[in-house]
């Protein structure tokens, strides 16, 4: 992601001695052997002779160019050391809060940082590279309406820079206003980005999709496509991989698009020695690397698999570089790991290399491409064998990825054109899921706000997976059955009025679309079990929901495409022996949502049927885990002899 020009500081020149000869000219003299290395780029040595200014004379600008040439440097600790004796010796010199908070900010010290710039004295005035520092630190803390005011001052100094208007979109994004954030991502876009533009374009599209705003989204959709139609093949080029792998419905295309970012990330990263799987004659050493061990739908699916993973045979570490919101369910991750390490603040070099000092064997990604991407850290290619699963619906175009764990009805071999990585299946639905989890607690749909009589229609997707096409549809259901609802989450500030124009621009009744708060995880479950049928979407199927909704009884009925996001659900349905629901064209789903419609007593058969199934193979967890650690093994056993091969699904003795 871009680099605000905000970041881009003027370090004041010392006082020049004059005549005056002895401890000011020797200094003098440093300084400037130190701003000959700048020039060139040399920060390094930039930095040592700065350093050695700073300890023959007090003058603060020898101070500020050392801090500011060891961040250069990527000595950000030593920087912070440096800035942090400036700002006892010159309280009021406001770039030494600066550079002290951009290295903070660096070593990921995001608190530190914060609490560094508000301590600036009152009085002191402030500039555009203090405010970008504290809305990045405000942005970084998750204190995103706090932010806001912040990226709005400093534009006031430059209202040209794009990169202040991308990361106020950000903070748009994540306070739920999509709109507003895609208005700031167009305007960075349109005032140039650079080497981000292909990436910002993405997120724009994505945004005006989260935003419902088709007609935008698609205009974007056509820009974005010939853009990246025009980059030749092997061109390093940073990309949004994630939004072609959920709006677009050409595998091919997404590859394209996966590749270029992979090469733009091996651009940047430096490759440690390689090293090569062994037979070491001990437990395999198993390192799951993501930031979602916290509340998030990854660590809800892979839990129980944690707890689960044979002792004897594996070495399971958490690498986790992402918040501790103190939930149970992080809890519950971290005692299910038998080494939890913390590796929030770590650059993605350090975490590389964190890797390589525990020697870990299997490196599995749970990240891919989507926010907080740990690419970079597969990329130094710190592990012998280096796996992608379950965070991210596609390939990641990486050569330096040995395998893409999926299944057979996921990722099928014939589908390996599709994919850089060789494609290992496991014998089930690739996607585990929490035996432990909460069960639906009793409750009426009248505690939900929903009437009895009416047929209700779950749509419970984040409002990106809703494209013009999916809901025209579902409203020509609704025109079908006059008793039903469209039931559907609020996911965000514009969701609602957008779809409720929407459905009346379609012949509904705006009123017809009953709109569900988010909630907590076990309330979200009670009231998801008195949907009568779960309406997928495509070409990205629900994920977690759909399991989330067989779980609790609700049929979903799918519409199967070429895409691994669009072959989920059918994995799902196909591992709770339901593939009567999987429909291969809009006419058949149609048909299908309709005849269930029309069945009262089918429907309770089938939620019945998967009553029963919360026994069964999709909700196993600890033999999720048998058939996981089996397909490991082999994955191993073949980096023990030579190149990765395509592996398919071998059932459980």
């Amino acid at each position: 992601m871009p680099r605000t020009n905000g970041m881009s500081l003027a370090i004041p020149a010392p006082v020049h001695p004059g005549a005056a000869a002895g401890a000011r000219a020797r200094a003098y003299r440093q300084w400037q052997q130190g701003q000959a290395h700048a020039r060139r780029e040399h920060w390094p040595a930039a930095a040592q002779a700065f350093e050695r200014a700073t300890d023959i004379n007090d003058d603060p600008a020898y101070g500020l160019a050392a801090a500011h040439a060891l961040i250069k440097a990527g000595r950000a600790a030593q920087a912070v050391q440096r800035a942090q004796q400036l700002r006892k010796r010159h309280p009021a010199e406001r770039l030494g809060y600066t550079l002290e908070a951009r290295a903070l900010l660096e070593l990921g010290r995001t608190e530190e940082a914060l609490q560094c710039l508000r301590a600036l004295p009152e009085g002191v005035s402030v500039d555009l590279p203090y405010l970008t520092a504290m809305a990045t630190a405000l942005q970084a803390t998750a204190r995103h309406a706090e932010a806001v005011p912040v990226f709005l001052q400093a534009l006031s100094f430059n209202l040209a820079d794009p990169v202040l208007h991308f990361y106020l979109g950000v903070s748009f994004k994540d306070l739920g206003m999509k709109a507003e954030a895609a208005e700031c991502m167009r305007t960075a876009v349109t005032l140039g980005l650079g080497n981000s533009e292909l990436a910002a374009r993405g997120l724009l599209l994505f945004m005006e999709r989260e935003a419902c705003r088709w007609a935008e989204a698609e205009s974007e959709m056509q820009q974005l496509r010939a853009k990246l139609r025009a980059l030749p093949p092997q061109q390093p080029a940073e990309t949004s991989a994630f939004s072609h792998a959920v709006l677009v419905d050409d595998p091919i295309e997404q590859l394209k698009v996966a590749r270029h970012h992979a090469l733009h990330v091996a651009s940047k990263v430096q490759v440690l020695p390689r090293v090569r799987a062994r037979n070491h004659g001990g437990r395999l050493r198993l390192g799951y690397l993501s930031a979602d061990f916290h509340n998030h739908a990854t660590s809800q699916l892979l839990v129980q698999v944690l707890e689960a993973h044979d002792r004897e045979r594996f070495e399971v570490f958490a690498l986790s570089s992402g918040r501790d919101d103190g939930t149970a369910l992080r809890r519950r991750v971290v005692a299910a790991a038998e080494h939890f390490v913390e590796l929030r603040g770590c650059s993605h070099p350090q975490i590389a290399q964190r890797v390589r000092e525990l020697r870990i064997d299997i490196l599995v990604d749970l990240k891919g491409g989507t926010q907080d991407t740990l690419l970079p850290v597969l990329a130094a290619r710190p592990a012998p064998l280096q796996v992608s699963w379950l965070g991210f619906p596609g390939s990641m175009g990486a050569p330096y990825i040995d395998y893409l764990i999926g299944d057979p009805v996921v990722t099928p071999l014939e589908h390996a054109a599709h994919y850089s990585e060789k494609i290992a299946q496991l014998p089930g639905c690739y996607q585990p899921n929490d035996s432990r989890r909460e069960r639906a607690r009793p409750s009426t749909r009248a505690d939900w706000g929903a009437p009895d009589d009416a047929l209700l229609l779950c749509a419970f997707h984040q409002s990106y997976k809703i494209s013009p096409e999916v809901f025209d549809v579902w409203c020509g259901l609704l025109r079908e059955r006059e008793d039903a609802l469209l039931w559907l989450l609020q996911w965000n500030t514009n969701v609602e009025q957008a779809l409720r124009a929407a459905a009346a621009a379609r012949g509904v009744d705006p009123q017809r679309l009953l709109f569900a708060p988010l909630l907590p995880l076990a309330d979200h479950l009670s009231r998801l079990a008195h949907a009568d049928i779960y309406l997928d979407a495509w070409p990205c199927n629900a994920h977690t929901t759909a399991g989330e909704a067989l779980w609790v009884g609700v049929p979903v009925v799918t519409l199967i495409g070429k895409t691994f996001a669009q072959r989920v659900a059918a994995s799902l349905l196909h591992a709770v022996r339901l593939d009567e629901l999987v429909c291969s064209d809009i006419d058949g789903y149609k048909n299908m949502v309709l005849a269930l419609a029309a069945a009262p007593s089918r429907r309770a058969a089938l939620k019945e049927h998967l009553v029963q199934q919360q026994a069964g193979a999709l909700f196993d967890g600890a033999g999720f885990a048998r058939d996981l650690e089996s397909l490991l093994q082999r994955m191993w056993a073949q980096a023990l002899g030579g190149a990765p091969e395509h592996m398919a699904a071998q059932a459980r003795p």
